[in-house]
């Protein structure tokens, strides 16, 4: 696994830790994972904040936009394709405050709560998702 110890992580530093997460999911889940896009950003734009209602950029580490795949229909075609938006300051600054977990795992934690989105699992379903990732 990636591992750094400062807090310059790269965009694409983040990434290569969210597509390893990606990839390391169990099949049943990463066989319908094949059209989301997945971005990292630095910061949520102030659109994205209102509307999960938030008011300061650093609130907000990830987020799934999209049609939960419980919730698709054919009618929904045409639809942008679904995607999720990682935000790179926000995870740098929770794993600095934390202090006590990898950035990897903290990363993974994020990507893998917004997979779970994609698929309308509680927080349950994701903690369960977690553990069979690592």
């Amino acid at each position: 696994m990636f591992q750094l110890q400062h807090t310059g992580a790269s965009a694409e530093d983040i990434e290569v830790i969210a597509r390893t997460t990606l990839d390391g999911l169990p099949d049943r889940f990463s066989r319908h994972l094949g059209a989301i896009v997945l971005q990292v950003e630095d910061y949520a734009d102030a659109e994205t904040l209102a509307a999960v209602g938030l008011s300061h950029r650093s609130q907000l580490s990830g987020i799934y936009q999209g049609i939960p795949m419980h919730l698709k229909s054919i009618e929904q075609s045409g639809a942008l394709p679904d995607r999720i938006r990682l935000f790179r300051m926000p995870i740098l600054m929770e794993w600095q405050e934390r202090g006590n977990v990898t950035l990897d795992h903290l990363v993974a934690h994020v990507t893998i709560h917004e997979v779970g989105h994609h698929f309308g699992l509680s927080d349950a379903d994701m903690h369960a998702l977690e553990d069979a990732a690592e």
